[in-house]
């Protein structure tokens, strides 16, 4: 399995000029606006945390996501037609055409006004692609490949929209995202096994004697708790890195980052004390709870 891009790689190539860019266009921020809200992601609510213009734009770059991730898990669709949908919005990042995705003008404008390049976005596009081919994992390295692109190579790019002065903030983009990823598969292991998908390495499921038989059997007894709280201590080393990259002068700037762990990191709490019942529960946080992590968060960067 090819290894992921460089994280040296993945960057502007020079200063930025905000006012020598246009706009993105006012129908696509809407629809993006409108993607985003029927999402009722966790990412949506750490967005309140911008100005009105980054806010704009980071819903755009967000519903490309969405967008993207969605081809890949409609069920009513063939491989290679997802396949094709793919590579056509691979084309669409470069080449304007007739019969482009809707938000492909949206994202090209996003790309001119934060000099994004390219394989920054593809990155994404190729994560994505891998569920169409990949159900299985055999070591952790080979997983971490799938986390980085759909996980760390966004957060790469939103960091791009939020703006930050201390080039380590790229490096804390990349753990932060492997966090959030490794997160999302401890919750999702139920979800996740009913469509066919197996995010927790063959070679760490062996090491603790749970087969794949058990999992399917959805048995929760002391091997998948002992595996399971494995990969939970290894989310928390990624949060723990992350926090450790954060520069003081961009902390006020990656704010909706910031918002993003705390949330996750209480879900991934909330889930370990609970005894990982993955297979039985579909664990969120409340509103509330959400809310409060915002104004933390609000709070510590003031």
């Amino acid at each position: 399995m090819a290894a992921p891009t460089d994280i040296r790689t993945l960057r502007p190539a020079g200063p930025r000029d905000w006012t020598a860019q246009r706009a993105v266009p006012t129908i696509e921020a809407v629809d993006a606006t409108k993607i985003t809200r029927q999402s009722k992601s966790n990412l949506a609510l750490a967005f309140v945390s911008l100005g009105a213009e980054r806010r704009a734009d980071i819903t755009t770059f967000y519903a490309f996501c969405r967008v993207i991730d969605d081809i890949a898990d409609a069920p009513d669709r063939s491989v290679p037609t997802k396949a094709e949908a793919l590579t056509a919005w691979r084309r669409a990042l470069v080449f304007p055409s007739h019969d482009e995705p809707p938000l492909a003008p949206a994202i090209r404008s996003l790309m001119a006004k934060y000099q994004l390049e390219p394989p920054m976005l593809e990155e994404i596009i190729a994560g994505v692609e891998m569920d169409l081919h990949i159900t299985r994992y055999e070591t952790f390295e080979e997983l971490r490949v799938y986390c980085y692109r759909v996980a760390s190579a966004v957060g790469l790019v939103s960091i791009e929209i939020f703006g930050y002065r201390n080039p380590q903030c790229r490096e804390y983009a990349v753990e932060l995202g492997l966090a959030l990823q490794t997160t999302n598969i401890i919750r999702d292991v139920g979800k996740d096994l009913r469509i066919g998908r197996i995010y927790l390495p063959r070679e760490e499921m062996t090491r603790f004697g749970y087969s794949e038989a058990e999992l399917r059997r959805e048995t929760r007894d002391e091997r998948f708790l002992a595996l399971m709280r494995f990969q939970a201590e290894r989310a928390r080393v990624f949060y723990t890195r992350a926090a450790d990259l954060l520069p003081a002068e961009d902390r006020r700037s990656m704010v909706a980052a910031e918002i993003m762990a705390a949330v996750y990191r209480e879900l991934l709490r909330n889930i370990e004390e609970d005894g990982f019942r993955v297979f039985e529960k579909e664990y969120r946080l409340s509103r509330v709870q959400k809310a409060a992590h915002v104004a933390l968060q609000l709070l510590r960067c003031r």
